[in-house]
């Protein structure tokens, strides 16, 4: 008959019940997750970017900022901040063996590398709460803002002279008249930031936040999982999904820290 359609055979239509795509729906829904979450941190490095850009002259030096380690003394420029993104890049290899021995329904195998990650999670945490103490203290000589609210901090040991974000160094009579009429900051906060734009401080604290809420998150989901684990809830189901879905978030949390790190520390 005219502008009839071609029959289709039934069976080879999808009749629903099964994922076409082969995944279940939890690992699913963690996916739509993740990708919203990765399009939020976009968002906020992008907005990072767009203010440095235009205080280029004025915007801190992560290296000048970031240069404590514990238990030694002297500057050591973003070492400690390497070990944390080495100690939270090991905690993912943990986790994908985690997942490893939970395909070989291994049960001790998932116990000892997922103790592993929580520990490496909680080591992250508190080296990223000890990096905020000493960014928020700030140094012993602190810094001066001026009139015009810039920030002018010590050009040398022996405080003759204010060095502005432009490099100009404040001396002599200019430097006696500049002292009149600014005020000593030390550390950062939302409001003041000793090392240059309170912008640098603003963001560090919003992002760096963020992303240590995530590894919080991450850590304690880790650890509901962990104790389930122990209790031998996914040996009875037959499987450890679920240990495989809470290990894609620690993935993306591992990979947003990377691009963290790359903003505020490299570039």
């Amino acid at each position: 008959m005219a502008g009839h359609s071609p029959s289709i055979d039934r069976k080879t239509l999808w009749g629903g019940g099964t994922s076409p795509l082969g995944v279940s729906y939890g690992k699913m829904m963690m996916w739509f997750f993740l990708v919203s979450d990765a399009l939020t941190f976009s968002g906020f490095l992008v907005a990072y970017g767009f203010m440095r850009h235009r205080f280029e002259e004025a915007w801190p030096v992560a290296e000048e900022v970031f240069t404590h380690f514990p238990f030694l003394h002297g500057d050591h420029p973003l070492l400690y901040v390497a070990l944390m993104t080495f100690i939270l890049i090991m905690s993912s290899v943990t986790m994908v063996l985690a997942v490893e021995s939970g395909h070989r329904m291994n049960r001790k195998g998932v116990i000892l590398w997922m103790a592993l990650t929580i520990v490496g999670g909680l080591i992250f945490l508190g080296s990223q709460a000890w990096e905020w103490y000493h960014f928020i203290h700030g140094t012993e000589a602190g810094a001066y803002q001026l009139a015009d609210g810039t920030i002018a901090q010590w050009a040398n040991e022996a405080m003759t002279a204010l060095k502005l974000p432009n490099g100009t160094e404040l001396m002599g009579a200019d430097l006696a008249a500049a002292m009149e009429t600014a005020t000593h900051i030390q550390g950062a906060n939302l409001t003041v930031n000793e090392y240059g734009v309170p912008l640098f401080a603003d963001f560090f604290f919003f992002i760096t936040g963020f992303h240590g809420t995530h590894v919080f998150s991450g850590v304690l989901i880790n650890f509901i999982v962990f104790v389930n684990v122990l209790k031998g809830t996914y040996e009875k189901r037959g499987h450890y999904e679920m240990v495989e879905k809470v290990g894609l978030y620690w993935h993306f949390v591992d990979l947003v820290w990377v691009f963290v790190f790359t903003f505020f520390y490299l570039i």
